[in-house]
């Protein structure tokens, strides 16, 4: 007696289709992170410079924290 295994064979299409979907999966979230950021970015620059430097932030930092980029010497009053 032999088995047999049932493999799902999709279409040719429906891969180009489904990865398509991915990468207009990817360019929404992208964007939709672009926009926080920029939400993000507005809102600290609103802020007054105490309010900043409570939070361990100069106005000319705002940028760089919001986008993750870290530096030990961010924090650091002179």
């Amino acid at each position: 007696m032999t088995t047999m295994s049932q493999t799902a064979v999709q279409p040719a299409n429906a891969s180009r289709s489904g990865g398509f979907i991915r990468w207009i999966e990817g360019r929404v979230n992208d964007l939709a992170a672009h926009w926080v950021r920029r939400e993000a970015i507005k809102a600290l620059q609103q802020l007054d410079d105490r309010a900043l430097r409570d939070i361990g932030l100069s106005r000319c930092h705002i940028e760089r924290a919001v986008w993750g980029v870290t530096d030990p010497e961010l924090g650091r009053q002179r």
